[in-house]
């Protein structure tokens, strides 16, 4: 299994970004996958998760309303639109593939079986 992210950087605050997580060696269609990210000293949390199968989203309080997760089925991948980015917003994110049967389990990190390797997005 692998998980590839890529889209992260600098951005000003205000600003937008999309991270992009290709994902292959696994049932696409079955998955609940989702992003977290980290920021030094802190926990990872989850922020963002989707079914595959269904297309049902789940998003933490913190990004409602300015992170969108979707999906391309065709290409095996799941992307993160980020708007309105803030400061707080910086951190490494990481693609996560979970055993969850539902996107607001998916961003329980005893729920994840595979991680990406990480994309740093910077807000300042």
């Amino acid at each position: 299994v692998q998980l590839v992210e890529s889209g992260g950087g600098l951005v000003q605050p205000g600003g937008s970004l999309r991270l992009s997580c290709a994902a292959s060696g696994i049932i696409y269609s079955s998955y609940c996958m989702g992003y977290f990210r980290q920021a030094p000293g802190q926990e990872r949390e989850g922020v963002a998760a989707i079914y595959t199968g269904g297309g049902s989203t789940y998003y933490a309080d913190s990004v409602k309303g300015r992170f969108t997760i979707s999906q391309d089925a065709a290409k095996n991948t799941v992307d993160l639109e980020m708007n309105s980015l803030e400061p707080e917003d910086t951190a490494m994110y990481y693609c996560a593939g979970t055993n969850a049967d539902f996107p607001y389990q998916a961003l329980r990190r005893s729920n994840v079986h595979y991680w990406g390797q990480g994309t740093q997005v910077t807000v300042s």
